[in-house]
């Protein structure tokens, strides 16, 4: 089964434009990340019962919590932090979700490049088990999504993390175009090697250089990836991310227009 799900802020930072779209598209749920330009985290309860109450009326429902959780530094205070992950938690429960989104740190402010993460690596792997035994308590599954810059963003660290961490509640969000920009090849060597934790898909697919194109558009060899899916039998979340007209530290920016543009490529693949 797809179940296509989009991080709706891509769209508009107004939520009525949000769900008008998703609508349109056919997507029945959205990653929630931000709404109102505000982060998931950082709206007011009254503000997500709002944002639920909409969401219901409209008749959809929620893929995952896309959180910035693990973005920032690994020497950044990790009991200020926890108090993020502790209420991500909390909305993954009121939005009754299953699954939220986290990152693996970045490396301490003014770090030269090339980064060596020897010294970061225990502590990066003893805060992940901390979150994924509290996740288990929650009843959540927390996705890791590989990102360049973080300790996460080639496979190699990747499949670190996963083995090492080695709980069912702490597996892999694929984003095959974050791979493209760690100059990895998502498909078939990123698939293969991360399919025993591959629980959920970010859509989104990028040149070599790094210029992040619609599925289908760039290198991530989306068709042939969907056809190993379904041979694999896949059942789980597509959710598009196109980053077309822009994107940051903690999110991307498309504009109605390109996402529907990106999403109508999807669908054509799918």
């Amino acid at each position: 089964m797809t179940l296509l799900s989009a991080f709706a802020d891509e769209i508009s930072p107004d939520l009525e434009e949000q769900i008008r779209v998703l609508r349109e598209m056919d997507i029945g749920y959205p990653e929630l990340r931000s709404v109102w330009d505000t982060n998931v985290l950082d709206l007011t309860r009254k503000q997500l019962g709002r944002v639920r109450r909409m969401l219901d009326r409209a008749g959809i429902g929620v893929s995952s919590i896309g959180s910035p959780v693990g973005k920032v530094p690994v020497d950044a205070p990790f009991e200020e932090h926890l108090q993020k992950f502790a209420h991500a938690l909390e909305i993954a429960e009121q939005f009754e979700t299953t699954f939220v989104r986290i990152f693996s740190f970045y490396p301490p402010e003014g770090t030269r490049r090339p980064m060596n993460w020897s010294p970061y690596r225990s502590e990066i792997i003893q805060r992940l088990r901390h979150m994924a035994r509290l996740a288990q308590e929650a009843g959540v599954v927390l996705l890791l999504e590989n990102e360049k810059d973080v300790y996460g963003d080639t496979l190699a660290r990747c499949v670190d993390l996963l083995g090492s961490v080695d709980d069912a509640c702490f597996r892999a969000a694929f984003d095959p175009a974050n791979y493209i920009q760690c100059g990895e090849t998502p498909f078939p060597d990123a698939y293969e090697t991360l399919r025993p934790w591959l629980t959920y898909i970010h859509v989104k697919d990028a040149r070599w250089d790094g210029t992040v194109t619609a599925a289908g558009e760039g290198f991530a060899r989306w068709p042939e990836m969907l056809q190993q899916l379904r041979r694999d039998g896949y059942d789980g979340f597509f959710s598009l991310e196109p980053h077309l007209a822009s994107g940051g530290k903690l999110s991307g920016f498309s504009g109605p227009e390109l996402f529907r543009y990106a999403a109508r490529k999807f669908q054509e693949l799918v």
